[in-house]
């Protein structure tokens, strides 16, 4: 039975017989025998295996070179080396696949730019197993999160007629280019969704707590290193849940994420804090122990006013807050993260819950430092004529939100929900720059390769 690398690492014992198939990381020959460090992207670190001359397979050492698969038998003993616990003593080795010359990941330091260009390959880095490593442990903890709390998990579509965001930015689906959308496959114009917010609202007005997890899709022609065309949403939706217990899942949320990241990352961790960002942990810890400001959007201006700082966007009421704005008040005014609520109305999505002052809405964001915002959520309108009225305002055909609409004609309720972009908690939480370095394959304006 194969063993992973990352079990025989663990092991507490000695082992007489091992099997174990991996990768060649790096060699080192001398006429007796061959150290060679093996790794199957189980866990970060490598481990040793010594071939001594003679043994079957060992004529093919040679052709045992970086990035090179091989098997191996023999035995698990203690390393006398410094930095790892146990070696293994190969008794038979065989290559399963050898490399070429032109082999491009060798044992020099590589570009992000051009490790995009092989993203096929990528993973095989220490930085992006690491990467992918901790994108699959936190999408396990999202779950946890959610089930432990009594959330059901609902799959919404990811085909819909319907534009959540009301921005127009979405991938037309067709299999009648150019033709009447009635002759169309769907029989009516139909496109990738952008959220399955509107679908998941239908749940949790049946369900009481819900939440989707799946990939969402924009045609917004970006090209900064904070957006994609493809990226994954987390959106629960709850019932009988106003704007204050929205901000409180949110904010309990980042926090459970966080928590998980630093006691579950299995040595990754480290890789990100060495190489990416020299204060992530401290920055992680902070915000794990530490809890939320809160601040509405109209303080949240006057604070920006006020610090006469010089903004490349400036401030002023009822524009929408750039990054630069979000990261200032997290890192200069509050120093640490911060929940910015009661948002213009003017600049936010047809669904949100219009206040009484009839200016803003029950809007919120969670900013943390280093990135800005991580979360947006609302409490939804709930009373149909003020929803039809904003759909309107909007210039949607009401025809096509019936459906929504019957929501609040049919036991209405109050509800709210969020959204995380899975994508920006990755960043966040291992400090990587670019949405296409913690994606597997990106998809961005130009960018379809894999």
């Amino acid at each position: 039975m194969r063993l992973s690398v990352k079990n025989l690492l663990r092991s507490t014992v000695a082992q007489e017989f091992v099997e174990l198939s991996a990768w060649v990381r790096t060699k080192r020959d001398s006429k007796a025998f061959s150290f060679i460090e093996l790794n199957d992207g189980s866990c970060l670190k490598g481990i040793q295996v010594i071939i001594d001359a003679g043994i079957p397979g060992s004529e093919q050492v040679g052709k045992m070179v970086t990035g090179a698969s091989v098997k191996v038998k023999g035995c698990l003993v203690e390393s006398p080396g410094e930095g790892q616990s146990w070696e293994v003593r190969a008794s038979e080795v065989e290559l399963l696949g050898g490399v070429a010359e032109d082999f491009p990941l060798q044992k020099k330091g590589h570009t992000p730019e051009f490790l995009r260009s092989i993203a096929h390959l990528r993973p095989r880095t220490n930085l992006y197993g690491a990467v992918f490593r901790m994108r699959s442990r936190l999408a396990y903890a999202v779950h946890r999160f959610f089930n432990e709390r009594d959330f059901t998990y609902v799959h919404t579509p990811i085909i819909t007629a319907s534009d959540c965001e009301g921005a127009g930015e979405m991938f037309r689906v067709t299999t009648n280019e150019g033709g009447k959308a009635e002759d169309d496959f769907f029989g009516k114009k139909s496109y990738l969704t952008v959220s399955g917010q509107l679908e998941g609202e239908t749940f949790a007005c049946a369900l009481s707590n819900i939440y989707t997890f799946g990939p969402t899709f924009r045609a917004e022609n970006s090209h900064t290193t904070r957006h994609a065309s493809e990226f994954w949403m987390i959106e629960p939706e709850m019932a009988f849940c106003n704007l204050e217990g929205d901000m409180d899942l949110a904010e309990e949320f980042i926090q459970f994420l966080v928590r998980d990241v630093l006691e579950k990352n299995e040595g990754d961790l480290e890789v990100f804090q060495k190489f990416i960002d020299k204060g992530l942990r401290q920055r992680l810890e902070g915000l794990a122990s530490g809890g939320f400001e809160r601040m509405s959007y109209t303080e949240a201006v006057s604070r920006l006013v006020a610090s006469g700082r010089k903004f490349d966007y400036p401030v002023e009421w009822g524009m929408n807050l750039q990054s630069e704005h979000e990261r200032y008040l997290c890192e200069e005014v509050v120093k640490g993260p911060l929940t910015v609520y009661d948002y213009p109305k003017s600049i936010k999505p047809f669904y949100m819950r219009a206040n009484d002052d009839g200016k803003t809405v029950t809007a919120m964001d969670v900013l943390v430092p280093g990135v800005g915002e991580i979360i947006g959520g609302s409490q939804r309108e709930e009373r149909y004529d003020l929803l039809k009225a904003a759909m309107e305002q909007h210039e949607l055909n009401i025809e096509n939100y019936g459906w929504y609409l019957d929501l609040r004609k049919y036991g209405t309720v109050p509800h709210s929900g969020f959204g995380a972009g899975f994508e920006r908690l990755l960043m966040y939480v291992t400090g990587m720059q670019n949405i296409r370095d913690v994606i597997p394959f990106s998809r961005t304006p130009g960018s379809c390769n894999f």
